[in-house]
């Protein structure tokens, strides 16, 4: 699929700012669609929207399907009626610029569950029958979702491998004794989804009647601790038990000296092949009614993935696994059509992966960041930029474009001194500045690239250091917790950006 000369911005929209301890799907979001509007820009993107667990990151969800419950904006309940303004009148004070997710977790579920016994009680025919519709589209993924979900809550948010053995292997009398009794929670699980998904259309709806896209994100690989597990073990490769019995990562590289242990099941390709790829088909079509395009993670995963034996506690030991990645993406082009992906193809890329994805024509990844770390050949300098491309300052997984120029060795760099300093003075050289606004430097650099595609992440647009950067790839805390602040969004910050997308031919 070819794309237009366009550039956008990556916000997450926990890092939206927000009275409610989380950004969220109110009105902060629509000011940023305003905000991206008057800057003339095309793209929105997201990292992944579903409901997050243990460690809060989004790829790491409960369903590749549910969305993250703690996105439902608090005001959007009380205009549509499940909440009333007094039940926002004792809202905690919650950290500027810092997502404590403990904290507003505290807050804001007894808030929805609030608002879900408003809408049992409700006399509304059209909002029940709207319910009652919603419920039926997403019947195959919700009814087993909801389930999960109320299991998961009675049994004190235990994995689901913990579970009595009649339910963790999905006995039907087990299943249908426990959706009995735990019917109210079912039932507030899908209210739930309801209201998530009813506020992400309608802002979607909003972004788009401007002109604005959304690009979403699909993760690779699903969390074992996930309803999409529980519900399908022969999609994976797991022991009888079902505990898996290899585990997805990625070998040493730049981030990480030992690899990346992300510890999610691998999928069983052969049984999905033979079933039609019917697992990958329904999530697809799925994710392209949420998103306009979608950031694909982890593409290299598509050709060979980083297999890593169970237990092991590190990704050292793993092999790479070939994967029928072909037959999956002719089998999505056949059922769907034409295939708006962005190709997350960074790692380790051999000619196999690049054959996959030029193939199907999707765009791979070219990130600033990384252009300095060689001479004039490298790959991700922008002389060397590709049209069919998506240009990055940096990702949710680098530092901040400041935090980079500003690092120190073993301050969540993998660099030593003497590397950091070579590629500092070589950035300076290649892009002809001192670095006193170094993230508007990178931005304009990317900005006047052939790329078809220019990403900036809103941190780089407020140049901010280290303290915001959102995740630190091989790290287990300290995540996802970056917010914007009230203001962020300014006229001055989108007239500038404007200006640049105006003159590099990206309107």
């Amino acid at each position: 699929m070819n794309f237009p000369r366009a550039s956008g911005v990556l916000l997450h929209p926990t890092s939206l700012p927000s009275q409610f301890g989380i950004g969220d799907f109110g009105n902060e979001a629509y000011q940023f669609v305003d905000f991206l509007v008057s800057a003339r820009q095309t793209y929105w993107q997201t990292l992944p929207l579903g409901q997050t667990g243990y460690g809060d990151s989004p790829y790491q969800c409960f369903s590749a399907f549910a969305g993250n419950i703690y996105l439902i904006s608090p005001a959007k309940l009380v205009a549509d009626g499940f909440l009333t303004e007094e039940d926002l009148e004792s809202v905690p004070e919650f950290a500027e610029s810092k997502v404590d997710f403990g904290k507003m977790i505290d807050f804001k579920l007894p808030l929805l569950e609030k608002a879900f016994e408003n809408f049992r009680r409700t006399t509304d025919e059209k909002l029940a029958e709207t319910f009652r519709l919603f419920c039926q589209f997403n019947a195959f993924w919700l009814e087993d979702y909801a389930l999960f979900r109320a299991v998961k809550f009675s049994q004190d948010q235990k994995s689901w491998q913990e579970w009595d053995a009649r339910l963790k292997l999905r006995e039907p009398e087990a299943l249908e004794k426990a959706a009995r009794e735990l019917d109210t929670e079912v039932f507030a699980q899908k209210f739930y989804q309801f209201a998530f998904f009813k506020q992400w259309d309608a802002l979607k709806t909003y972004a788009n009647e401007r002109g604005v896209k959304i690009v979403g994100d699909v993760p690779i690989f699903i969390a074992l601790d996930s309803c999409d597990v529980w519900c399908n073990p022969r999609e994976f490769k797991l022991n009888e038990d079902g505990s898996p019995k290899s585990v997805a990562g990625v070998p040493p590289d730049y981030f990480s000296k030992t690899g990346q242990l992300w510890g999610n099941p691998i999928y069983n390709w052969d049984n999905m092949r033979a079933e039609g790829f019917k697992w990958w088909t329904s999530r697809v079509k799925f994710t392209l009614k949420m998103f306009d395009i979608v950031r694909v993670d982890h593409f290299r995963g598509f050709a060979a993935s980083w297999e890593v034996p169970g237990g092991d506690e590190t990704a050292e030991r793993g092999e790479w696994v070939d994967v029928p990645g072909k037959d999956l993406f002719n089998t999505l082009k056949y059922a769907i059509g034409e295939l708006p992906f962005w190709a997350e193809d960074l790692g380790v890329i051999t000619p196999d992966v690049e054959a996959l994805r030029d193939g199907f024509g999707f765009p791979g990844m070219r990130i600033l960041q990384f252009a300095f770390g060689g001479d004039a050949k490298n790959h991700d300098l922008p002389h060397n930029y590709i049209q069919n491309s998506v240009a990055f300052t940096g990702t949710h997984d680098n530092d901040t474009t400041v935090g980079w120029f500003h690092s120190e060795a073993g301050k969540g760099s993998g660099r030593d001194a003497v590397t950091i300093e070579k590629e500092r003075a070589f950035c300076l050289d290649y892009l002809n500045t001192d670095g006193a606004e170094i993230h508007w430097d990178f931005i304009r650099a990317v900005w006047a690239s052939v790329a078809d595609t220019a990403i900036a992440p809103m941190q780089d647009l407020l140049g901010l250091g280290n303290e915001a950067r959102m995740n630190l790839p091989g790290s287990t805390d300290g995540n996802w917790y970056w917010q914007c602040r009230s203001g962020d969004f300014s006229d001055e910050i989108a007239e500038r950006l404007k200006d640049l997308t105006e003159l590099y031919g990206r309107i």
